[in-house]
């Protein structure tokens, strides 16, 4: 499938979760089998040379966790706090509307591996570049992130850029 029938597989919910937002909804593209199919070998060659995939929680498990296997990779799962049962490392970080937390299992990060950042939506980059900052702490390389979706009006491929981190984004919707 192409990028542009891709594209159309993303539903559009206008003034969600508050007036004024138009809410990019990737749960049509995945409940289509070849759109999801598709989406996932697109990310996968965007992140092929890594050693392991990381995506965050909620959405970046579903993406992440397909490339890696696709790829015949670990997946790092980057989680919300108070979910793994173990010691883990955490950052705070900074959402458009107020402060968020994510931890990692330094443990599942060995060796200095080389790990790609996947997810659905590349929006201010807060969460991309929270994730980036724990991968890197517990030891890992980061230096390409891979998305469904950015919306280039919000600034988050610039601020990744900055850290680093080479973007690659499957489509782009301009706009909030």
């Amino acid at each position: 499938m192409t990028p542009t029938e891709l594209k159309a597989l993303v539903r559009t919910i206008p003034d969600f979760p508050k007036q004024g937002i138009q809410f990019r909804d990737i749960t049509t593209l995945i409940g289509h089998g070849p759109g999801f199919s598709a989406s996932v070998d697109w990310l996968a060659e965007q992140v092929e040379g890594s050693e392991a995939v990381a995506g965050m929680e909620a959405r970046g498990f579903i993406f992440g966790a397909a490339v890696a296997a696709r790829l015949g990779l670990p997946f790092l799962p980057i989680r919300k706090p108070g979910k793994l049962p173990c010691e883990v490392i955490g950052v705070d970080y900074e959402l458009e509307y107020g402060m968020d937390r994510l931890e990692l299992d330094p443990q599942s990060v060995s060796d200095g591996p080389s790990v790609a950042i996947v997810d659905d939506l590349l929006a201010t980059g807060g969460t991309a570049r929270a994730a980036t900052k724990l991968l890197r702490e517990a030891g890992a390389t980061v230096t390409t992130a891979a998305f469904v979706i950015d919306l280039p009006d919000l600034g988050g491929s610039s601020r990744l850029l900055a850290e680093n981190v080479a973007v690659r984004a499957l489509m782009d919707f301009e706009g909030d």
